[in-house]
């Protein structure tokens, strides 16, 4: 993973903020074909967007795209809290194991990792309702569906939701990922500037920066979070990344110690309050 802030005033490939999603066409060089693609589900949108040669052809972008909306149908029919016999909601009634379905013990252990990881932070079982892994699972589907890219021969894509995204190899300049993400502005303050980052593959998982599903829940506290400031994380995976964010917007300062973590994850212009 390679990691800069961005310095030139070039604009971005991707913009990411708190009133929407998008990827600016800016320059594409002779011989790249680009793709984008917008797939909405019951607890996300999300954009995808794929760069290949001539040797690839639309009809392969397109039959890319094609597997990884279906993955991600899948995920959202299969997984979704929101989804009454979904296997998350089966779990929280206690009508299944996770062990019978080796995806949703993938979930639980990631999840399991995570709250040790942050000393608690981080609690899918500790919000209204039951268990709910909201604060990762959105990451986990953006990760399996660019898997599928990866699998479908694709080298060089951004898949985006709302503040969180992964992207890999080349923009459709030809040149790393440049990516805005731009903080939603404190009340009665004028806006930030956006935090600039070049990128060729890697994760940026936020919380706060964008609308989520449902508010964060301090869960030792059992109290919603109200915070100014988003949290933001950079990683190797998004999963990862998301729930890592998930966690210091919950715990504010008192998360900064926890990075950079030992397999790689840093903070992205931390600026929580408590």
């Amino acid at each position: 993973m390679l990691v800069h802030r961005a310095v030139q005033p070039e604009p971005p490939d991707l913009l990411v903020g708190p009133t929407a999603l998008a990827s600016s066409p800016g320059h594409r060089p002779a011989g790249r074909l680009v793709a984008r693609h917008t797939v909405t589900t019951s607890t996300a949108e999300y954009q995808l967007v794929l760069v290949g040669g001539e040797r690839i052809g639309r009809r392969a972008l397109s039959e890319a795209i094609a597997d990884a909306v279906a993955e991600l149908r899948a995920i959202d029919v299969t997984y979704s809290p929101l989804r009454p016999n979904s296997l998350v909601s089966l779990l929280r009634r206690g009508e299944v194991a996770p062990e019978v379905y080796p995806p949703l013990a993938d979930i639980v252990d990631r999840c399991t990792a995570l709250r040790v990881a942050t000393h608690g932070w981080f609690d899918p079982w500790a919000v209204p309702g039951g268990f709910d892994p909201a604060g990762m699972i959105k990451g986990w589907a953006i990760e399996r569906a660019a898997s599928r890219l990866r699998a479908a021969g694709i080298c060089d894509y951004a898949v985006i939701s709302g503040g969180d995204l992964t992207v890999h190899g080349h923009a459709p300049h030809g040149g790393p990922w440049r990516i805005a993400l731009q903080p939603a502005p404190a009340a009665d303050q004028p806006a930030s500037a956006p935090v600039l980052v070049t990128m060729v593959d890697g994760a940026i998982g936020t919380c706060g920066l964008t609308a989520r599903r449902g508010p964060v829940i301090d869960p030792h506290a059992g109290s919603v979070v109200d915070r100014s400031a988003a949290a933001m994380v950079i990683g190797a995976d998004l999963a990862i990344a998301d729930g890592y964010a998930t966690a210091l917007f919950a715990a504010g300062t008192q998360g900064r110690h926890w990075f950079p973590t030992a397999d790689g994850y840093h903070v992205l212009d931390l600026a929580c309050t408590s």
